[in-house]
């Protein structure tokens, strides 16, 4: 029994010698690891840090894809960068807030490039296709021909954003501005305003102006001259449509003799004559008038109409 616990003993030791062993070698292990770790870190941080490559120096470096009217510099002077400065400081959602806010931009991406070092900056842009003029409350102060005071207050694009005129002009100043005018628009249409601007840039007869400070009375100055079409609503394409079939009237009615066309009832279309009463005009000899040119071009004298002359 005696015999036995020195044997025991040496057995422990020399296990807990091995065990000793295995601690310090793990705690080299462990130092080792901290060491390069530390040491890559802090090199890594060194290279990053001093790597000119990584610099945004000048405007050169920043690619601008999607552009179609507004320039490539144009675009880079918007964006708020003081050159030099490291790529990875930027703030993409700075740049796009910057670029929405200050041009005629829908839509904006900025991505960094590492290699090579820059930026990628692509736009979705914002095309203008009215004017909105600043004018008197009152339709009565236009003129005949549809002139307003031209006070250019802002743009519309199709779906009825707002484009502030002058940054606009400043930003585009070799574009042509859009030839079509809006008078009196006021917050409350603009829900409208795409479903009425789709159907007037489909009407063949021209629409130069839309006068809408009358809610009841919306006024279209087309190349027939005005036309008052009372409050916008459904019954709006029917109106086009019978202006549509209109196209002829220069040829039955001088135009400068006309002082407004009243399609507030599209059904029964009027044309207003300067100082001589008004035409009255059924649907049916629309229809029927639209053909006339083309039935009578043979003859070299075509007779006029009884039915749409003006009351002497």
């Amino acid at each position: 029994m005696m015999a036995d616990i020195p044997s025991v003993s040496r057995t422990e030791l020399a296990e807990r010698r091995r065990q000793l062993r295995w601690q310090r070698r793990w705690r080299i292990l462990q130092t080792s690891w901290q060491v390069v770790a530390v040491g890559g870190l802090a090199a890594g941080l060194v290279w990053v840090v001093s790597v000119p490559d990584w610099m945004l120096r000048d405007a050169s470096q920043i690619e601008v894809e999607g552009n179609k009217f507004l320039s490539a510099d144009t675009v880079r002077t918007l964006l708020p960068i003081k050159y030099p400065q490291f790529l990875l400081t930027l703030q993409p959602k700075t740049l796009i807030q910057r670029l929405e806010s200050q041009a005629p931009i829908a839509e904006a991406t900025v991505s960094r490039r590492l290699f090579p070092p820059g930026l990628t900056v692509r736009i979705q842009e914002r095309y203008p296709v009215a004017i909105v003029f600043y004018a008197s409350p009152t339709a009565q102060t236009a003129s005949q021909t549809g002139a307003t005071a031209p006070t250019p207050v802002s743009l519309l694009d199709e779906r009825g954003t707002v484009i502030p005129y002058e940054s606009y002009v400043s930003l585009n100043r070799s574009r042509q501005l859009p030839s079509l005018k809006i008078v009196g628009m006021q917050e409350q249409y603009r829900s409208q305003w795409a479903s009425l601007y789709q159907q007037v840039s489909r009407s063949p007869v021209k629409v130069l102006e839309i006068d809408w400070r009358e809610p009841g009375n919306l006024i279209l100055h087309t190349e027939l001259g005005k036309v008052y079409c009372g409050s916008y609503g459904s019954r709006f394409s029917h109106q086009l449509q019978t202006l549509d079939q209109m196209r002829q009237l220069s040829e039955k009615v001088d135009l400068a003799e006309i002082d407004f066309i009243d399609l507030r009832n599209p059904q029964v279309p009027l044309v207003e004559l300067v100082g001589s009463g008004a035409i009255e005009l059924s649907a049916d000899q629309l229809a029927v008038d639209e053909n006339m040119p083309d039935e009578n071009m043979p003859d070299e004298q075509p007779q006029a109409d009884p039915e749409i002359n003006s009351p002497q």
